[in-house]
């Protein structure tokens, strides 16, 4: 599975990040959090050794809050969410939140 290797590689070579960090493009934002990821619909998608991994996420697009969970792919963000979509992120879009 080339998700699992990119996620051991990722793990090692993974920055110390805040314990929230927000990407915002107008009124859509993607929350990152550095607690383990709590989504049992995520984690029913992987096989069990690679669940400690992820960490929990959480994304508003259109109004609409999604769960997912994320884990550092290279300079990336790679978020899972609970319908089965991925989707990266630059790491550099993330900030310190303003407001919890």
């Amino acid at each position: 599975m080339r998700f699992a290797l990119l996620c051991a590689a990722a793990l090692l070579a993974a920055p110390v990040l805040a314990d929230e960090m927000v990407a915002s493009s107008g009124n859509d934002s993607v929350r990152l959090s550095n607690s383990p990821c709590s989504s049992e619909h995520v984690l029913n998608r992987l096989k069990p050794q690679y669940r400690a991994e992820l960490r929990d996420a959480t994304a508003v697009v259109q109004g609409q809050t999604f769960k997912a969970c994320w884990v550092v792919e290279g300079q990336a963000a790679h978020l899972l969410y609970e319908d089965g979509d991925q989707g990266l992120i630059p790491l550099r879009d993330f900030k310190a939140p303003t407001s919890a």
